[in-house]
Formats: structure tokens, C-alpha cells, sequence
């Protein structure tokens, strides 16, 4: 029998190329009709019946009912879709990303990307030094509460790269002036933690968590402002931010989560912020310059450790180690983000980062165009979150196809073309 009697292909890298822009360009008519606007997995307390019940167990327990249940009962609840100002920076960045790569034209990019700094904006957090963000919802857990605005290192420093994002397209000044605001709030209203040498700042500014990934994010954009501006205060900060958390690298290549700074107890969480961390490292040693072998090192034997440990080979990731399931739409973006951004160590980086892309939009893509939240062993969670799932998976395949039209003259990029009239 002739091996093409059937009549078909393998996929080649062009359908691959072609099936990526799809599925990213139906995400985006999802997003944008929507205006960005959605629910969250930790929205519970925007409910006012749940924000009024007494005590914090009873809003701790219907948090995490909201978090893991597959029947969305928001609105029942009284849930109100909102915008939230990290989900807004990633596709900030995102559409930037579409613009480089010559899929969105400049007339809708500029309409798009105005109203979206508007967003950002305006939802700035006051009393702090410069500008910085929270989310657009109480949160509650065992250990805290956070009220909504209570402006995190996390999604400012998100934000400060998608205004850096759009201030390298257009060259305005008011978006470098706005990100530098975000150093100020970094500088003057997170706490520090000074120990061998190196600093780690604080989650929030009324903290003192020692959490790898939100010191990496600091250090990170801290460091790109430094390689806008040229302000050496910018990258001693970044380079002690930086040096605290690589000293701290576990042998196994991987990161604890957190430090209680009390006792020194580590929590492990295995999961997708060993990405962010990662991410942090590799942009830090971009925008300062510095490629020193510990760094090198550091972010080879990490990046080992995330693809071999947290990923089937197929492009499948695994929840928290040792947990395998369920597989979760924010982890397989952070996969896709990551290994896009560390193609320019190890070019082969890239072939895997398309096959987990590839992998979500065949078994997690909506025919409607959104993506489902978590797959469990027995059961899809196949609700819409705008944030944990949208945001991060338009952003992940932003990075990636810029990645492979950086990498590969010969893969077409821009076939699909977005003008909003």
C-alpha cells in the first residue's frame, strides 16, 4: 500500500504557524468584544452577599468553592464581570506583540492599545509613592485579607513592561514616564530584606513575604527601566534583587515558592511561577548586560528543571509537583511565554514551546474562541476566566509567534490581519 494513498499529511511547520494564528486571532475577537472585561477565579468576595458574611473562614471557604468548582455560580452570587489591570497589561503587551509581527494594522493597534493605557491608568492605586496596581477585588486566605487596589510588585511590574511594550513601537515619552513611576512605588513603598548580600522586595507594601518570583519581577523591570534611562540605582537594586534569589536556587535547579522570614521554612509549590522566575532571569540579563556564569548557570539549570520536570513531552504540563493534575490554562501559557523567551539560549527551546501551544489549542480552545479553565482527570472546568486564562494565553502566543517570526524567515507571519472598523 502507498504510504500516501490516504491522502494526508504530517502537519508541516507552516500548518503549525497557520493553526497559532487562528486560534490566537479568535481569541482575540473573543477578548475585544468583551472589552477585557471578565470574572476571575478569586473574584468570590466581589459578591456582596459573600463579602458580608462574619469572620474570615466562611469568605475563606466560598473563595476556594469559586476557585475549584466547574459550575460557575457567579452569577447567582452577584458576581459582576470586571477589568482587571494585570489582564489589561498582558494584552497590552500582547497586541504589541500582534503589531510587530504585522498582524493588527496601525490605525486599530493605536485605538486599541490608547484605550487600553486608559484602563491601566486610571485604575492606578493611590497613596503610594509613583504608580502601582491591585486587583479589582478582595482576596481572602487563611494567613491575610488584601482589599481591592492593594497594589502588588507582581501586576505592576506587568504593567511597567507593557507600557515599555508599547514605549519601544511608538517612542512616546509619557509611557517611559508612567513605567518609571513603578520604580518609585518599588523603591520607597516595598519593604526590603537584606541577607548575604542581596535584597528581596517585599509582595506588597504591607508585607515582609519573601516570595522568589515577585523579587524577580522587580529586578526585572527594574533593569529594563535601567537599560531605557541609564540610572545605575535602578541595576544595583536589580542586581541585589537578583543575586538574593539565584544564591537561593535549590540543587535541583527549581525555586521554592516562598521564605517564612521567621522561621526560614521554604514552601515548595511547584508550578508555573518557577516561569516567572525564570522570565525575570532571563529578562534581567537582557536589559542589564549582565551575563555572568552564575546567572547562565542559574537559568540553564532551571529551565532543565521546567521542561524535564513540570512538562510531558507532548506539551502537557503537570499541576504542582507531585501533583500531575489538573492541567491548568495559566501553566501551559507560562510554558508557552517561558520557553519563547529562552529560544535565544537554546534554539530548540522554541520547537517546544509551539508543541505546548499546539497542545492547548487542540485540547483547551473553545469553538467559541476562549479557553477553559483546568482539565481534571475525570471532569473539564470549562469556564472562561479573563485573566488567568485569556490574558495569559493571548499574551504566551504573542510571545511565541514574535519569537518564530524572529527565528524563522521562511515561516509566513502575518497571513491573518486584525482591523477593527
Amino acid at each position: 500500500m502507498s504510504s500516501g494513498s490516504s491522502g494526508k499529511h504530517a502537519p508541516t511547520d507552516h500548518d503549525h504557524h497557520a493553526t497559532l494564528e487562528s486560534s490566537l486571532l479568535r481569541l482575540e475577537e473573543y477578548v475585544r468584544v468583551r472589552d477585557y472585561q471578565g470574572t476571575d477565579p478569586y473574584d468570590a468576595l466581589n459578591s456582596p452577599a459573600i463579602r458580608s458574611l462574619p469572620g474570615k473562614m466562611p469568605k475563606v471557604a466560598m473563595t476556594q468553592l469559586f476557585v475549584y468548582s466547574p459550575i460557575d455560580m457567579r452569577r447567582a452570587f452577584g458576581v459582576r464581570e470586571g477589568r482587571n489591570p494585570k489582564a489589561v497589561a498582558l494584552f497590552l503587551s500582547a497586541y504589541c506583540d500582534l503589531r510587530r509581527g504585522g498582524m493588527i494594522d496601525e490605525r486599530s493597534f493605536t485605538a486599541v492599545a490608547d484605550r487600553l493605557v486608559r484602563y491601566l491608568l486610571d485604575a492606578r492605586s493611590p497613596g503610594y509613592h509613583g504608580n502601582c496596581w491591585g486587583f479589582n477585588f478582595d482576596w481572602q486566605d487563611i494567613t491575610r485579607f488584601s482589599r481591592a487596589g492593594l497594589p502588588t510588585v507582581v501586576i505592576s511590574s506587568y504593567v511597567g513592561n507593557a507600557l515599555l511594550d508599547l514605549y519601544d513601537l511608538n517612542g512616546r515619552r509619557e509611557m517611559l514616564d508612567e513605567a518609571m513611576g513603578i520604580s518609585d512605588f518599588i523603591l520607597q513603598d516595598l519593604n526590603v530584606r537584606e541577607e548575604d548580600g542581596g535584597v528581596c522586595f517585599s509582595y506588597t507594601p504591607i508585607d515582609h513575604h519573601v516570595v522568589h518570583n515577585a523579587n524577580m519581577l522587580a529586578a526585572s523591570l527594574l533593569s529594563r527601566l535601567y537599560h531605557h534611562t541609564g540610572r545605575e540605582d535602578l541595576l544595583d537594586r536589580a542586581i541585589g534583587a537578583v543575586d538574593f534569589t539565584v544564591q537561593r536556587q535549590e540543587p535541583d535547579g527549581s525555586w521554592a515558592y516562598s521564605i517564612d522570614p521567621r522561621t526560614g521554612d521554604k514552601r515548595r509549590q511547584l508550578d508555573f511561577h518557577q516561569g516567572f522566575v525564570l522570565d525575570a532571569l532571563s529578562d534581567f540579563m537582557r536589559y542589564s548586560g549582565r551575563k555572568d556564569p552564575r546567572y547562565v548557570d542559574a537559568l540553564l539549570a532551571g529551565a532543565r528543571f521546567y521542561r524535564e520536570e513540570q512538562f510531558e513531552p507532548d506539551g502537557r504540563s503537570l499541576w504542582r509537583l507531585p501533583r500531575r493534575w489538573p492541567v491548568d490554562i495559566h501553566h501551559q501559557a507560562q510554558g508557552v511565554v517561558t520557553f519563547s523567551k529562552l529560544a535565544r539560549f537554546d534554539p530548540q527551546l522554541l520547537e517546544f514551546a509551539s508543541r505546548i501551544a499546539l497542545w492547548t489549542v487542540e485540547n483547551m480552545q473553545d469553538p467559541r474562541g476562549y479557553f477553559h479553565h483546568q482539565i481534571h482527570e475525570r471532569f473539564e472546568n470549562r469556564i472562561a476566566y479573563m485573566r488567568w486564562g485569556q490574558a495569559w494565553m493571548m499574551y504566551a502566543l504573542g510571545k511565541l509567534l514574535a519569537a518564530r517570526g524572529a527565528t524563522a524567515g521562511d515561516v509566513p507571519c502575518g497571513k491573518a490581519y486584525i482591523s477593527i472598523t
